[in-house]
């Protein structure tokens, strides 16, 4: 009896540190100045994007930094796409400046948002945080920068994928589509893969995109590869049969979770195009 006891014990000692970590197994932020902030300095002006600093508040006071990218032969005037990226878990957004310069030559303009506890972003993340940090990308392009919502396709990737879900079906967000790559159905459904003995009642974080795209009466892209090495596949699935129309699915193959979008870069970058244009007719 008393061996049983103590064993319980362990269990709730176990799964009370667990939760008290939770934040610290969703969120691997990387912060400025760690990395390479510069990384254009040995491209040529008519290969590098054009990239502006922005900074921006969410409505809880927290100040968030973002990158606005342009293509190198921009003007000012442009009426190309805009993408919103919503980034994975990891790192900070000067990570992603290789597939951000590949992307602007869709052509399109795109605004990459830190979350808070981020590069250069202010505060901790959380849940609730980066759904604020969602709308707040979202207000600085339609209120601060004047950009049309129909020139606005959400992207978000991994981690990203349920902060768009979620900025997709806020009142008054009416992008143009919504991209939603490598991501997965909710915390708790990720829980169950990498971390069995967790009950899923305990887990405070939901990110519960599997219920909310069905709602969401955008144009939709959804990306997952089949050897993706950390969400699974069978979650993009899930994901993509749970949203209503219009609708589409991307399946790649051979690349994990963390190079997809550039060891497929010809299939998946003519996909990305092909999807825009057909939302944003200025990109054509």
């Amino acid at each position: 009896m008393r061996a049983t006891c103590l064993c319980l014990v362990g269990v709730a000692g176990l799964m009370g540190g667990l939760m008290l970590l939770e934040n610290s197994f969703i969120f691997f932020p990387s912060k400025y100045p760690q990395g390479d902030w510069q990384p254009w300095r040995f491209q040529g002006r008519d290969t590098r994007p054009i990239v502006e600093d922005c900074h921006l508040t969410a409505s809880d006071g927290v100040k968030l930094h973002g990158w606005y990218c342009r293509p190198p032969e921009a003007d000012g005037a442009s009426k190309w796409p805009v993408l919103l990226w919503l980034h994975g878990n990891a790192g900070h957004l000067a990570d992603r400046y290789e597939v951000i310069r590949q992307l602007v030559q869709l052509p399109a303009e795109l605004f990459i948002l830190d979350y808070r506890g981020y590069g250069r972003s202010g505060g901790s993340p959380s849940e609730q945080g980066i759904y604020l940090d969602g709308q707040a990308a979202w207000d600085y392009l339609v209120d601060d920068r004047g950009i049309a919502p129909r020139r606005i396709i959400l992207f978000g990737r991994s981690l990203g994928g349920a902060v768009a879900v979620e900025l997709a079906g806020r009142p008054g967000v009416r992008p143009a589509g919504l991209i939603v790559e490598s991501s997965f159905t909710s915390v708790p459904d990720m829980a169950a893969t990498v971390m069995p003995i967790m009950p899923r009642v305990l887990i405070r974080t939901k990110l519960d995109s599997i219920n909310k795209i069905g709602r969401i009466n955008l144009p939709k892209l959804i990306v997952h590869s089949r050897d993706d090495d950390i969400v699974p596949f069978e979650q993009g699935q899930r994901l993509f049969r749970a949203a209503g129309e219009p609708k589409q699915f991307l399946e790649l193959r051979g690349v994990g979770h963390n190079d997809a979008d550039l060891s497929v870069a010809s299939e998946y970058f003519a996909a990305m195009r092909r999807f825009i244009r057909g939302l944003v007719p200025a990109a054509r």
